[in-house]
């Protein structure tokens, strides 16, 4: 009698975890773009420029330490609290990046975050945010992107411990964090207002790193463009509501996002360098638009900077 009881719990116990395991398989099923669903078309390459220098392709994707922006061979090594991140080569080569790519692999890479393997993407790469822009925006980025130099050189495999290096999870960090809907404009607000709005929370992706970040890497919604620690693990991001912007104008952001210059005199730093060197080749009206989405934000506390440690004699 006690041995049919046991055997039952056990049955049960598998069958649960049968049905656990199904769901989560499920769940975390890499969504692709089918190439039926992408009607013929020419490409706009000068939107395909527009849509580069607005992603900031070039910002991680351009080989380190070169000053080619377009040589968009990769290694850029980012750091996390989940391990070490390398760039992929995104250049046209047929070997070591992109060339042997359809025009589906690459829509499905950018607004789903799954590769030409079926495989999820971790979120280093910013398909939250990119998963927001429009499909014809990346159709004509990947027709820009085949127009440039192929660079040739394989970049290393990442450095994520176990259990984060499980492609797999990261379906269940998708189905977390995403939702999978492009950008619907606001009928309330301006053409120009709606195409910063656009441009700032997707193709821009200026969230990623201007929010804090709970325990699993997720955005802190209530907290969204309030800043926070550097996801890279040095320094802080500053807050870009206007809690952080009250005192600069939409001119004043505007000139930063073409120079790197801010209104006290001091300059960007870090990662933002890099930005800048993609906004500035914004045309004006992208920069003012954006302007002019960021100081509709309205206020938001972020989280707290931590002390800094007191110096001198004790």
């Amino acid at each position: 009698m006690l041995r049919r009881i046991l055997l039952g719990i056990v049955l049960a116990g598998a069958a649960g975890l049968g049905i656990g395991l199904g769901i989560f398989w499920w769940l975390t099923i890499p969504a692709v773009v089918a190439s039926s669903s992408l009607p013929s078309r020419a490409p706009d390459l000068a939107n395909g420029l527009t849509t580069f220098n607005a992603g900031g392709c070039s910002s991680c994707h351009a080989v380190p330490n070169q000053p080619d922006r377009l040589r968009l061979g990769g290694g850029l090594a980012i750091t996390s609290p989940f391990g070490t991140f390398y760039v992929p080569n995104i250049s046209p080569d047929p070997n070591d990046g992109i060339g042997r790519w359809s025009e589906a692999d690459f829509v499905t890479a950018v607004m789903k975050g799954t590769s030409p393997e079926r495989t999820h993407y971790f979120p280093a790469f910013p398909y939250a945010s990119y998963q927001h822009a429009k499909v014809d925006d990346i159709r004509d980025l990947f027709a820009y992107l085949k127009t440039l130099a192929p660079v040739t050189g394989k970049v290393r495999d990442h450095d994520v411990p176990f259990p984060f290096s499980v492609r797999r999870n990261v379906g269940v960090w998708k189905w977390l964090f995403t939702d999978g809907k492009t950008f619907v404009p606001d009928a309330v607000h301006s053409a120009q207002w709606n195409r910063g709005a656009y441009l700032v929370n997707g193709l821009g992706h200026c969230a990623e790193c201007h929010s804090p970040r709970n325990f699993l890497g997720g955005i802190v919604a209530a907290q969204r463009f309030a800043g926070g620690p550097n996801p890279e693990g040095e320094g802080w991001v500053p807050n870009i509501t206007q809690k952080g912007l009250a005192d600069w104008s939409a001119k004043d952001i505007d000139y930063f996002l073409q120079t790197g210059q801010m209104p006290d005199g001091d300059t960007a730093g870090g990662s933002m360098v890099r930005v800048i060197r993609n906004t500035s080749q914004l045309s004006a009206a992208d920069r003012a638009d954006i302007a002019e989405y960021l100081k509709s934000l309205p206020p938001v506390e972020g989280p707290p900077k931590p002390k800094k440690a007191k110096t001198g004699e004790n």
